[in-house]
């Protein structure tokens, strides 16, 4: 599926192309009408093919009778008519911007080839915007996808890199780098999309994360049969927030605080063991003395079977795969990634280094 402007673009550009060679074949038949019905050689029967084109009036280059008259009235109506259209085609080009929007898209182009480890917002309707909104405070690099044109219009204007299609599609996701990517959100208005989106997704590259927006708990289920790894539904969401914020306010804000937003004093970030990096795989917490050498708290400890534990005491031992979910100012947070080495993996994002 190409996007309205990449339509538009093509269109022009074969209308351009069907214009030259129309043109090119007008030439072709004037010259060898010339050379072997009127006897001319090679060089005249091309000039009088092109001053006839021209319309510049030189005049015959060899007497021609009625018959090769008519056709040169013939040729003359042609080629005004072909030159006129490509005339047409290429002012309608510059006025209408087409050839500046090529280069653009040229550009948008090696953009999203240049793009690794990014994510894809699948559409960008007021959940998308404000996702585009937190990854760029983040500062990870990602595409939005949209079929509307409004919206992506809105998205470039923004500042974000879009493209144009159905998220539904592979081909679309491909054109945005899907088997580079690490995290593919689904934030399309339609549960049978997000669920075709990440079917698709995890199709054309099983490693990526994907996480979807559920309208019911019906859909919800069926996302996660789907192969998605988060499933958000907005609306209980928003209903667990409403009633913490009436419960725990205070707890509220601080979590809030902590996890969105560009202006904050403090973060939490998640952390993947790789023995291949780490030095304190196979230590406790104590011995490694993070929060010694960082400032950096240790709020828990997922395991690579799924186990949470939280709050890990001293005596916890770090093993390979564990993910660390940390707590601390972005000073601390760099220096605690410092010192556990850098994460190579396909399912988190890194934490920031800069």
């Amino acid at each position: 599926m190409y996007s309205t402007l990449e339509q538009k673009y093509q269109r022009i550009q074969k209308e351009l192309m069907a214009g030259a060679i129309a043109l090119g074949g007008v030439f072709l038949i004037g010259t060898l009408w010339y050379k072997f019905v009127e006897g001319w050689s090679w060089a005249d029967a091309a000039y009088m093919t092109v001053i006839t084109l021209a319309t510049v009036g030189y005049g015959e280059t060899h007497p021609l009778g009625s018959r090769g008259r008519l056709f040169t009235i013939a040729l003359i109506v042609l080629g005004v008519v072909n030159i006129g259209y490509i005339v047409n085609r290429f002012t309608e080009a510059v006025i209408q911007g087409y050839f500046q929007q090529g280069i653009r898209l040229r550009q948008q182009r090696r953009l999203m080839e240049s793009l690794s480890q990014h994510y894809i917002i699948c559409g960008f309707s007021r959940t998308g915007r404000q996702i585009a909104k937190e990854f760029r405070s983040e500062g990870v690099p990602f595409v939005v996808i949209d079929s509307d044109q409004e919206s992506i219009d809105r998205a470039q204007n923004e500042g974000h890199i879009a493209f144009q299609g159905d998220a539904t599609l592979d081909d679309t996701l491909l054109k945005v780098g899907i088997e580079r990517a690490i995290c593919l959100v689904a934030a399309l208005p339609s549960d049978a999309e997000n669920l075709y989106t990440v079917l698709s997704a995890k199709t054309l590259n099983p490693r990526i994360r994907a996480i979807a927006r559920a309208s019911t708990e019906e859909a919800l289920q069926k996302l996660q049969r789907g192969g998605a790894d988060a499933v958000i539904s907005p609306y209980i969401t928003g209903g667990k927030r409403m009633a913490a914020a009436a419960l725990r306010p205070q707890v509220l804000d601080f979590v809030d605080g902590i996890l969105t937003g560009a202006d904050r004093q403090l973060y939490m970030e998640e952390f993947l063991l790789d023995p291949a990096f780490c030095p304190f795989v196979g230590q406790s917490l104590q011995k490694a003395k993070l929060r010694s050498q960082t400032g950096a708290l240790v709020l828990a400890i997922r395991r690579l079977d799924g186990n949470l534990i939280g709050g890990p005491t001293g005596d916890t031992i770090l093993m390979s795969g564990d993910t660390l979910i940390c707590m601390g100012t972005a000073e601390q947070l760099r220096d605690l990634n410092q010192i556990l080495g850098p994460i190579n993996s396909q399912n988190l994002r890194k934490p920031k280094s800069s």
